[in-house]
């Protein structure tokens, strides 16, 4: 075989692993941009680049997978939906106590199905790989959060907190169990 076959063919199979490296590439920033939703582009956006993003996403994916999270039984599941119950008919008499313990509620609950007790960030990064579509509105009910308890949320501030709880855990708990006055 003559040098210029041979180079060919180290190009040919230069360009073909290339190829192949550039779909999976687009096949895992769809994949993880479908199960992440809008916490994809927070974590991009955080982490400085696409690629340092996608790592962190899978590696999220690769952690979750080793912990032991499992579905809440019938009799949790009725015991926390009564709770967020009781939550959301105290936030008319007093809405900051509300979001207070509705935060702690949703910690109870992500505790329950066996998420590591952790600071927030942790919490969300982790919930964010089973309830990515939601765990934005965790984000911004935790904000809100924070500014009630220096007292700077208003009413409406502290209204949006508890949808935002609402979805994500309806989300953990496995479905609309709760009643939605809050619109």
């Amino acid at each position: 075989m003559n040098t210029t076959a041979m180079i060919a063919i180290i190009i040919a199979v230069f360009a073909l692993a290339v190829a192949a490296w550039a779909v999976r590439q687009t096949q895992r920033t769809k994949h993880l941009r479908t199960r992440f939703g809008a916490e994809y582009d927070y974590t991009v956006g955080r982490e400085g680049s696409q690629l340092k993003g996608e790592s962190e996403l899978a590696r999220r994916e690769e952690t979750v997978k080793r912990l032991a999270i499992h579905d809440l039984t019938a009799d949790q599941r009725d015991r926390f939906a009564n709770a967020w119950r009781q939550q959301q008919a105290q936030f008319v008499e007093d809405p900051r106590r509300a979001v207070s313990e509705a935060d702690a509620l949703v910690t109870r609950v992500m505790i329950a199905r066996g998420y590591p007790l952790a600071d927030f960030e942790t919490q969300a990064a982790f919930a964010s790989v089973e309830h990515g579509q939601v765990v934005d509105k965790y984000r911004e009910a935790h904000k809100i959060a924070e500014r009630n308890r220096s007292g700077e949320a208003n009413t409406e501030d502290l209204r949006r907190a508890m949808i935002g709880y609402r979805a994500l855990f309806e989300d953990l708990v496995g479905g609309s169990v709760v009643a939605h006055d809050l619109h």
